[in-house]
């Protein structure tokens, strides 16, 4: 996620503000930029560097060469336009008198810079942002509020901003809408950040702004805005948190803090592609016609996105009637495979930097497939080298293990799933309203079971000492067992195994001793008597059984010691709830060893080498 810092008061705005960006780093970021209003020039001064801050702070001399009492700056993520110099913040207008910072994703830019255009404005970056560098000046006759108020009944989506305008260089505006931003205040000025830690070395006072309020920053003065105009009164807050613990938003570890993002990552994945009750991907730059003659599908991925594929080859081919193959991207590359007319090649990556992934894409665009990337960073090697894109808007994971990219990756799979059958006409418009229906409650139903958390600590804590765990499930269970047993062993260094539940019986069943935890998922009604079966058997070797099975399968009660219960939701959604509970087991077996959560020995975010 992008960080934004903006500073005005009696001191130097400069250093303040690459200071606070220093403590965003940990949010992720691939450029940076700061703006400055300089009062001797009388105007605004920008400087914007791809890469780390220090890049930035070597460009202005940590900050001494951009003398000025009042300025914003930025790190961004790159989401629309590659890292570069060009699309980091902040954006102006032409004759750059006004910038602007940005968090967030404007989902109507392509339509607002249309309209821009064709009113003559010239567009120079790739990104989303500059859209509102340039409304702003559009709307903007003199007043400063009024014109971010136009704006804000103009955009659609998600924004933090922070705004200068040189006609008024005591003020400073900021903006929110679904992306965290607050404001802060000391003797010496006023401040707004993106996130706490930024400015806590200046102050613990802050005002967290709710959706579309605006916020008007002076040197001695706070003012708050609805976007109608009207003044709001706003109470300050004092933090009381650490600055290490303000990083974390108070989470003990990123890794729980992204689990509870969950709910707003698979929103802020699935909403911009719902429209009219229909499903527009429009950057995935295929026709109609092109999505209908695709005859086979590969699913090509590493690690936990291999572990969606998985269940997108139950999904896609349950809705869609297309045979999917799901390959380890290590194994594609060297095997040889079979790409027939026709086929169509999609490979997964959060990172979008995964070398075997990358390799495998090269291999099959080789073989002159067509290959759809689905991946999280915008600019990456594979969203380039794709012939179409869906991104997974799940922002940066800090943690190494992931949990909410993984979790941004299998809705949309079931959106491409989804959109797949109903071109192919193998669901009825009934069926795909329904379906479209459970997807759209799934946020809410992750955040009931994130909500459970208490009641999977106390039992993960009485696995802390085990020493072997095995998953075990059925058809789209047996999916999701797989990436519950990654998830523990990579954080908490238990050996864990996962096996599909009717293979027990050829040999697996002889792991089985007293005392073994065996976690059973069960979440297909057709399937349940069969894997009710497969907890007898274990149990009666000695196991000790958690099961994770829907709402109202009671009989289960009778063969396990131990159930967790998901909401109800469509079958071929279930994966999307049932990897919570084994993502909070996971965690709290891994926090009892006393485990480093974040960094888990010997793993990296992205492997970027074979």
């Amino acid at each position: 996620m992008c960080g934004i810092v903006g500073y005005i008061g009696s001191k130097q705005a400069a250093p303040i503000i690459l200071d606070g960006l220093a403590k965003l780093e940990y949010r992720g970021y691939d450029s940076a930029g700061m703006a400055v209003y300089d009062g001797e020039k009388g105007k605004i001064c920008t400087a914007k560097a791809a890469g780390r801050l220090k890049m930035l702070v070597h460009l202005t001399h940590g900050g001494e060469m951009m003398k000025g009492f009042a300025g914003i700056g930025h790190t961004r993520w790159a989401t629309h336009g590659a890292p570069s110099d060009l699309n980091a913040h902040p954006h102006t207008n032409k004759e750059g008198t006004i910038a602007v910072v940005h968090n967030g994703i404007i989902e109507n830019y392509i339509s607002l810079k249309k309209k821009l255009t064709d009113k003559g404005y010239e567009f120079v970056s790739e990104t989303d942002t500059e859209v509102l560098a340039k409304l702003f000046d559009y709307y903007y006759k003199g007043n400063p509020l009024e014109a971010v108020t136009k704006v804000l009944h103009r955009v659609e989506g998600s924004y933090a901003l922070g705004i200068m305008f040189s006609d008024f260089p005591g003020e400073l505006y900021a903006a929110r809408k679904d992306s965290p931003l607050i404001v802060g205040q000391n003797e010496d000025g006023c401040f707004i950040a993106s996130d706490v830690p930024a400015i806590l070395k200046y102050t613990r006072k802050v005002y967290y702004m709710e959706n579309q309020e605006v916020a008007c920053l002076k040197a001695d003065a706070l003012r708050f805005y609805s976007v109608d105009e009207e003044e709001v009164e706003k109470s300050a807050v004092t933090i009381d948190w650490d600055a290490e613990a303000a990083e974390k938003a108070g989470y003990e570890h990123f890794m729980l803090k992204e689990m509870y993002e969950q709910p707003k990552t698979v929103t802020d994945t699935i909403s911009p592609r719902i429209r009219n009750n229909d499903i527009v991907i429009e950057e995935l730059n295929m026709s109609d016609e092109e999505l209908r003659s695709v005859k086979k599908i590969h699913i090509v991925a590493c690690g936990s996105a291999y572990h969606t594929g998985v269940t997108a080859k139950y999904v896609i081919e349950g809705l869609a009637r297309i045979p999917v193959e799901v390959d380890v991207a290590s194994e594609f590359r060297y095997r040889n495979p079979i790409l027939e007319e026709g086929a169509m090649v999609i490979v997964i990556s959060q990172s979008g930097e995964t070398a075997d992934t990358l390799a495998a894409l090269r291999e099959a665009k080789k073989r002159g497939c067509k290959v759809l990337g689905i991946v999280n960073v915008v600019g990456s090697s594979i969203a380039r080298e794709s012939d179409s894109v869906m991104y997974t808007w799940a922002g940066p994971e800090i943690a190494v293990a992931t949990t909410k990219a993984y979790s941004a990756q299998l809705v949309t799979l079931y959106l491409l799933a989804m959109k797949l059958a109903k071109l192919k006409g193998t669901v009825g418009q009934e069926t795909f309203d329904k379906l479209l229906t459970e997807l759209c409650c799934l946020p809410d139903q992750i955040e009931m079971l994130l909500a459970q958390k208490e009641k999977i600590q106390h039992f993960a804590n009485r696995y802390v000492g085990a020493k072997d765990i095995f998953f075990i499930g059925r058809g789209i269970d047996y999916a999701i067992s797989l990436e519950g047993s990654l998830k523990l062993k990579e954080i908490s260094y238990v050996h864990s195994e996962a096996y599909a539940a009717g293979e027990l019986k050829h040999g697996t069943i002889s792991l089985i001793e007293e005392g073994t935890l065996v976690v059973a998922l069960s979440t297909q009604e057709e399937l349940f008597q069969k894997t009710i079966s497969n907890i007898v058997e274990v149990k009666a070797r000695g196991a000790f059984v958690m099961a994770v099975t829907n709402e109202g399968n009671k009989a289960i009660e009778k063969a396990a010691d131990y159930v967790v219960y998901l909401p109800e939701t469509c079958p071929w959604f279930t994966n999307s709830l049932a990897i919570i509970p084994l993502q909070l087991f996971a965690y709290y077996v891994a926090v009892g060893r006393g485990c480093d959560v974040d960094k888990p020995r010997n793993l990296a975010k992205s492997v970027t080498v074979e």
